[in-house]
């Protein structure tokens, strides 16, 4: 058996040419896939798969959290955050919610291969990109503990501000979220 994979997206268009390219890897497996952060986590509870490769701006519940709740309900899952977003908030925010590797979107196929073994070996994968960011956050957070939205609210919190941030009603947000 080989690396079971659940792909998510909110861009189905993304999610079948990852695919497509996956199935021609011969030890990876795509075994479903997911448009937002709350259906994965149904998904992850139903096939518990090895690898989450995992889009961070979605609506509904964002690849930061989802890779949080993920890693909650089996922290042997692994995620892969494949993202056009490059910027220190995003690649912080996956990696400190567990995600084992981050890639940008523009890799080569290749580069994703590469880094899907890589983290199924229990190891970390950061595109060479990608390396600077969180070098230079290391570095930066010797100096200056952090105190950004991401670490004084709950997750919880975060997933409220961001549908409320999406522009839903405190009735839906609370629907959504099974709140009274």
């Amino acid at each position: 058996m080989g690396i079971q994979v659940i792909l998510v997206d909110d861009h189905r268009i993304v999610r079948e040419g990852l695919r497509s390219l996956l199935t021609n890897e011969p030890d990876i497996e795509v075994i479903a896939e997911a448009e937002s952060g709350m259906s994965t986590l149904k998904l992850v509870q139903e096939t518990s798969p090895d690898i989450v490769i995992m889009d961070v701006a979605m609506t509904d519940l964002n690849g930061i959290e989802a890779t949080h709740k993920i890693l909650t309900i089996n922290p042997d899952i692994k995620v892969i955050a494949l993202s056009m977003y490059t910027d220190k908030r995003f690649v912080m925010g996956m990696l400190r919610a567990g995600a084992s590797a981050y890639l940008p979107k523009d890799c080569a196929f290749e580069e994703l291969a590469q880094a899907i073994h890589t983290v199924a070996a229990n190891k970390t994968y950061l595109s060479s990109s990608i390396v600077d960011i969180v070098v230079k956050d290391y570095f930066h957070h010797l100096e200056d503990p952090d105190t950004s939205a991401f670490s004084v609210l709950t997750s919880r919190e975060r997933e409220v501000l961001q549908l409320l941030a999406e522009g839903k009603a405190i009735r839906e947000v609370a629907g959504l979220l099974s709140l009274s």
